[in-house]
């Protein structure tokens, strides 16, 4: 007995193993496979993050008192000011990436000239201000003191203000440390370089400043930090003190835990290089479209396969910065 097989009308719309699966060019098929794939890696990267501050969430460091630098202006306090306006810039050279393609779509090579050099003029200034925050994390402002348990302790006014060492310590011109090195060093390492100040000269400095109190990485019930009594400041400083912090790297970090400047140079580090990559290749697409190799070809598919890169960029610096700066 014949089955009849009823038929949906779908047949002949599917695809059947033809060059251009979905209508995609096999570049463009390709960037999007090479997206999938980075943006599994850039998900892995973020949610061992998460577990880590979820690990260390009584002690994590505070993103405002942080990210609080803007250039030009030393010594006010702009928490996020800088972040959000480097955010900004690069969203904003994703609107004129889609002006791009859509300019090649309509076979503008001039609009798409114009548009393009917006973009890496807004990926360059991106990748130089990220290059900016990096030099004042590495820096540091304020300095921190190391206790023998790890922890950090900051320095703070009456208004909650951050206090440097250089107005706490008390210079000791007769007192000279030798650097370590791996023949008397402490456990045989050599030590980098010496520290600005030392703990004798801050303890010394704090006992006669009555206007200042330490303040500890740990965090109270109302999300901030612990500030702790002048007598508490005192006894901490004397009894637990061993070493000076200043600025902030793989191994030391003058803000809180080290592991917060390992993912915060590891991430933004990562995604630092996917922009300037995609800046280059903006750039020889850029010099491609002067010398009219897309018009020759009668289309720009390729503006628009750096699109999409540059695009889920962007995107990817959405979650790295709501996940750094914002939660």
């Amino acid at each position: 007995m014949d089955t009849a097989v009823a038929k949906t009308g779908t047949e002949d719309k599917t695809w059947g193993g033809g060059n251009e699966p979905l209508k995609a060019s096999y570049g463009k098929m390709m960037m999007w496979f090479f997206i999938v794939s980075d943006a599994l890696t850039f998900s892995g990267f973020l949610a061992a993050y998460g577990f880590s501050r979820f690990k260390f969430i009584d002690s994590w460091p505070i993103a405002d008192q942080v990210f609080n630098h803007f250039p030009f202006l030393h010594g006010v306090d702009a928490p996020m000011y800088y972040v959000a306006l480097m955010t900004f810039i690069l969203i904003f050279s994703s609107v004129t990436m889609v002006l791009a393609v859509d300019a090649g779509h309509h076979m503008k090579q001039k609009k798409v000239i114009f548009y393009m050099f917006l973009t890496i003029i807004g990926g360059a200034i991106f990748v130089g201000s990220q290059a900016w925050e990096w030099k004042n994390f590495i820096k540091g402002e304020y300095g921190a003191i190391e206790t023998k348990g790890g922890q950090i302790l900051q320095f703070v006014d009456t208004d909650g203000h951050r206090v440097a060492l250089a107005d706490i310590a008390i210079f000791d011109a007769h007192k000279n440390r030798v650097q370590h090195e791996n023949k008397n060093g402490i456990w045989y390492e050599n030590e980098a370089t010496l520290p600005t100040y030392t703990i004798d000269e801050i303890r010394k400095g704090f006992a006669k400043r009555n206007d200042v109190v330490i303040r500890t990485q740990v965090l109270t019930e109302k999300g901030e930090k612990t500030i702790l009594s002048r007598e508490e400041s005192l006894k901490r400083l004397q009894n637990d003190a061993i070493g000076i912090v200043e600025g902030a790297n793989l191994v030391h970090n003058e803000y809180g835990t080290p592991l917060f400047a390992n993912f915060f140079f590891f991430i933004t580090g990562f995604h630092g290089f996917h922009v300037l990559s995609g800046v280059i290749i903006n750039i020889i697409i850029f010099i491609n479209v002067i010398l009219g190799t897309y018009e020759k070809r009668k289309n720009y598919e390729m503006v628009e396969k750096v699109g999409l890169y540059w695009h889920f960029v962007d995107l990817v610096w959405v979650f790295v910065f709501t996940f750094f700066y914002l939660v």
